[in-house]
């Protein structure tokens, strides 16, 4: 693929954005299975900023799961190497173009601790990063949905379809994305624009229905019949439905042989409304990651694995961005049937 000038300038857009400055030491992090055109076009815009760029580039790893692993943010490419931990440490910021991003690596922490701050550019083709491009005030509304998820006690997500489901937040971790970060010792992605919870253990229960055209991101997939999910103190029983959709799941779940795979990661919605739930139609998988179906306006997204919170660690992971829900917090609606206010 050829790059195009107009990549670079939106690369240097979002850079701006973090806070990048002229001088600042940067980092640009891939492995071999990046997409080439990614930490190309992040070299050149922070050089276009002034900042003094290099470049670390890591090997494969061994296959260490029994199924494709997919959709994590938990990228596994550093492997614990500490000389990468503390290259990125000592940076000013750095540009994440891993496959599957560092969100949920365990060696984040010690990366942020310095007070580094990085941007996961989201494995997907330029376009889908031209069309997503974060604004400067796409913060706003975040930072409101955050304050506003952290003070209520409950969170209720129902549906036409049937879901029913109840989040007590005592405990929650609360976060939000808007596409850039500037405060040190954070990490953001782009595409941005959504907020989320991390609840505590034994928070979540009730009845959560995936209908047609609602999307599994770990299979980057929409569905083609319904499936529920019975989940009680967090985990997923249940695994309902008589099509290929449920089948798929309930194999997935299995093949990991623990019940960390089965439970709740995190959950939220959308606040992208320049995202759209239709846009995979378009791509073929190679080409884009999904994230910008994390975050298109009015999806609730109910996610399993990893949950530090919770004190579950796994690598099985789904993202399963859901139509037509409405989310209340105590009561009161944040999203109605899949529309935001």
């Amino acid at each position: 693929m050829k790059i195009e000038a107009k990549w670079i300038a939106m690369f240097e857009q979002v850079f701006g954005l973090c806070g990048v400055k002229p001088g600042d030491v940067c980092a640009v992090l891939s492995e071999h299975a990046t997409r080439p055109e990614l930490p190309q076009l992040a070299e050149l815009a922070l050089a276009r900023l002034g900042a003094r760029p290099f470049h670390l580039v890591l090997p494969g790893r061994p296959l260490a799961a029994p199924v494709p692993v997919r959709s994590t943010g938990a990228s596994d490419a550093i492997g614990g190497l500490e000389p990468v931990v503390a290259a990125l440490a000592g940076t000013t910021f750095f540009a994440d173009c891993t496959v599957e991003g560092l969100m949920h690596a365990p060696e984040l922490a010690r990366i942020l601790a310095g007070g580094a701050r990085g941007l996961y550019v989201s494995h997907e083709h330029p376009e889908i990063l031209e069309r997503c491009l974060p604004r400067a005030e796409d913060e706003a509304p975040v930072r409101d949905a955050m304050r506003r998820l952290k003070a209520a006690r409950e969170l209720r997500v129902t549906s036409a379809a049937g879901t029913d489901l109840r989040v007590a937040l005592a405990g929650a971790r609360v976060g939000g994305v808007w596409g850039f970060t500037t405060r040190p010792g954070s990490f953001s992605h782009w595409p941005g624009g959504l907020v989320l919870a991390f609840p505590a253990a034994g928070s979540v229960n009730g009845r959560l229905v995936l209908d047609r055209g609602d999307v599994n991101l770990t299979f980057k997939s929409y569905l083609q019949d319904p499936v529920t999910l019975r989940i009680e103190n967090d985990h997923a029983v249940g695994v309902e439905g008589d099509g290929v959709d449920a089948e798929m799941m309930r194999g997935h779940f299995e093949a990991w042989g623990d019940p960390a795979a089965y439970a709740v990661s995190h959950l939220g919605w959308g606040l992208n409304r320049r995202a759209r739930w239709d846009s995979m139609a378009f791509y073929d998988k190679g080409d884009f990651n999904g994230t910008e179906l994390r975050a298109f306006a009015g999806n609730f997204l109910y996610s399993t694995g990893a949950n530090e919170v919770a004190g579950r660690h796994t690598l099985g992971h789904f993202d399963l961005p859901l139509r037509g829900c409405s989310v209340a917090l105590d009561g009161q609606l944040v999203v109605d049937a899949g529309r935001l206010p």
